[in-house]
């Protein structure tokens, strides 16, 4: 996994968010792969998750505190190995910028509890013309 540095991390490690817990608490709520990608800003490899083939009507929610995030149906193959949405469920995420990698990105972050999910893109499809490109890891699904 590489791990990402930047604007993007320091700016939601700085921030405020309704859930919280301590480093050590997260370290026992999640994985270890998920405590890298939801709290250290770390990818996991492309292709990686099962959630990157997941086609069921459901929504897909934070791995870290539950919170809903995407709808099922804003989901999208984009080619890339993560899943990718055209839109996140309204107020479920927020951005940071991110210089991480010698690049300037949009980080996407869970609103309740600041995990990293990934980053968006403008190259989605249409209605929004965005692609939220997720780490799997960082969100669980719920089937309808």
């Amino acid at each position: 996994m590489a791990r990402l540095f930047g604007g993007g991390a320091q700016d939601v490690a700085e921030k405020a968010f309704p859930f919280t817990l301590s480093d050590a608490e997260w370290r026992q709520r999640l994985s270890p792969e998920q405590f890298s990608v939801l709290r250290g800003h770390a990818t996991e490899r492309p292709g990686a998750c099962a959630l990157n083939y997941e086609k069921r009507a459901g929504f897909f929610s934070c791995a870290g505190c539950g919170q809903k995030l995407f709808v099922a149906g804003t989901k999208f193959e984009s080619g890339t190995g993560w899943p990718s949405f055209h839109d996140p469920i309204e107020g479920a995420v927020g951005t940071t910028v991110d210089r991480s990698l010698f690049m300037v990105r949009t980080e996407v972050h869970c609103s309740n509890c600041g995990g990293h999910l990934g980053h968006v893109f403008p190259d989605g499809p249409q209605p929004s013309g965005l692609r939220y490109c997720m780490n799997g890891v960082a969100m669980d699904f719920t089937p309808d």
